[in-house]
């Protein structure tokens, strides 16, 4: 599911939503798509602007967004949370049909194009935030994440990218190793809201299967079953997106591709090491897989 989503991504962010091509004075140009100026990020008018405009406010939005989790986690404010999320899966699911409708063979008239992705995600968004189904969970956050990455690479450079990466790597080891923050919020989240913001699949032991093989269909409705689950945090899955298509502006597609082998051997590496019933961050490994694609991008290949 993983690499499934980061391939999504990087088709999402090549149809590049936010422009268009246009004839301008005999010749094709890339100019803003006017259906989507309402929420266009901004250019950069020069190459200081990463570093000075657009990497701060990542930066301080990613702090306020975690904050405001967390007061509306303690203060119990599950309402709002849950209109938070489901305003967030919309538009991220109205994007990614939106630049698949680009992507298509044939033209899509302007009106048609952002009406039938309404249609799909307004469905999808109730029956994941007010529903509860793992399979339409897991299938919505192939479409989620990389609608939230279009938004994120317009304004971030090759050297941006790579100080994110290091920034959110140091957070996710001191909320997961040290504050135990990333635990009590995904906790909060599959207890509390019945929802969770990454992949979530629900397994069993060999013994508990064992004694399920032998009920009857009668049976198993009745009894009430304890599962374990394994999780993936969002952010886990964003941040490997972001790189891609950054990766994909900059240095061209095989960059890009090499980014995304480097986290999934990354998240392989933890899934191979990691135990059961035990948080880790995820980031750490996945960034370090990343910079090796970076690396084998800009001097092998």
């Amino acid at each position: 599911m993983f690499l499934i989503t980061q391939f999504i991504g990087l088709g999402v962010i090549h149809a590049d939503p936010f422009n268009i091509n246009m004839v301008v004075n005999g010749t094709i140009q890339k100019v803003p798509n006017p259906s989507l100026s309402w929420i266009s990020p901004p250019e950069a008018e020069a190459g200081s602007d990463f570093w000075t405009k657009f990497f701060p406010s990542i930066i301080i939005a990613f702090i306020v967004a975690v904050s405001l989790l967390f007061l509306l986690s303690k203060f119990k404010l599950e309402f709002i949370l849950k209109a938070w999320f489901f305003l967030v899966v919309t538009f991220a699911i109205w994007l990614t049909i939106y630049s698949f409708e680009i992507l298509v063979p044939f033209v899509i008239s302007p009106t048609l194009a952002l009406i039938i992705p309404t249609i799909i995600a307004l469905p999808l968004a109730i029956k994941k935030i007010f529903g509860r189904n793992f399979l339409v969970h897991n299938f919505t956050e192939l479409l989620v994440y990389p609608g939230i990455a279009a938004v994120f690479v317009p304004i971030l450079s090759f050297w941006t990218i790579i100080a994110l990466l290091i920034v959110i790597s140091l957070y996710d080891m001191w909320a997961v190793w040290h504050s135990g923050i990333m635990q009590s919020m995904a906790k909060y989240q599959i207890d509390k809201l019945k929802i969770f913001s990454g992949f979530f699949v629900p397994y069993v032991s060999k013994k508990v299967k064992i004694k399920l093989k032998k009920l009857s269909k009668s049976q198993l409705k009745k009894k009430k079953i304890k599962a374990n689950v394994a999780i993936l945090g969002g952010g886990d899955i964003i941040f490997p997106i972001i790189t891609a298509g950054v990766m994909l502006r900059t240095l061209g597609i095989i960059s890009a591709l090499l980014v995304i082998a480097g986290a999934t051997l990354g998240l392989a590496t933890l899934f191979f090491l990691a135990e059961k019933k035990k948080f880790y961050p995820a980031m750490p490994f996945i960034t370090a897989g990343i910079f090796i694609g970076i690396i084998l991008g800009c001097f092998v290949f």
